[in-house]
């Protein structure tokens, strides 16, 4: 398949701190598109190589989720961590997420090949009212099976989850930390990624 890339030229330094042009192509993923993708040119022994941005990430086992989360999009991330898994199971794979939320089945396909989600049940029907009975009962087994894997990764009562799942809440960084949602605000990259990312030691 052939991407048509713009006459959109930006200057970079290389991995070998020349100046490069790096050119900005459309490149569809899945269904959609990401609109305007960089390109990164790598120099190495062997000559140069192109890299669309999200190759060059994978390339460093960095997953990124961008908008609603579809089914299009949990294929496609789950494709990825599979792949890097598979690579090397024993590294890390570093998952970035901005994303409002979206499909629950989705995002449980992403919780079921990572162990982490984030994200509560919503949805709505039509239709006869026996159809609705249905799918709402649905909806609350969905909830309640949601509500115990939060339990299950902070420790908090399914009280206190019900309660806080019951409508939409919005936590800071450190509300998140408290509450039991992640381990760590992370403010600036972690120097043991750098040296695994470049190789050897960086001095911190």
């Amino acid at each position: 398949m052939r991407y048509g890339c713009s006459k959109l030229f930006s200057s970079v330094s290389s991995l070998l701190h020349r100046q490069v042009p790096l050119p900005v192509c459309e490149i569809p993923v899945g269904s959609r598109s990401y609109g305007l993708v960089p390109m990164v040119i790598e120099h190495t022994s062997r000559g140069e190589r192109a890299y669309d941005i999200f190759s060059r990430l994978l390339k460093e086992r960095i997953v990124s989720i961008h908008g609603p989360i579809s089914d299009d999009t949990a294929s496609l991330v789950v494709a990825q961590l599979l792949y890097l898994e598979s690579e090397h199971p024993e590294k890390p794979i570093h998952l970035y997420i901005n994303s409002p939320g979206g499909v629950v089945t989705a995002g449980l396909a992403i919780y079921d090949t990572m162990q982490y989600i984030r994200s509560p049940p919503s949805g709505g029907a039509s239709g006869q009212a026996s159809d609705i009975a249905i799918q709402a009962r649905e909806i609350l087994d969905m909830r309640m099976r949601l509500n115990k894997l939060y339990v299950r990764h902070t420790g908090k009562d399914i009280e206190a989850i019900e309660q806080s799942m019951e409508r939409d809440h919005f936590m800071s960084p450190e509300e998140a930390k408290g509450f039991g949602l992640i381990d760590e605000v992370i403010e600036r990259r972690p120097v043991s990624l750098i040296a695994d990312i470049v190789g050897g030691t960086v001095k911190a």
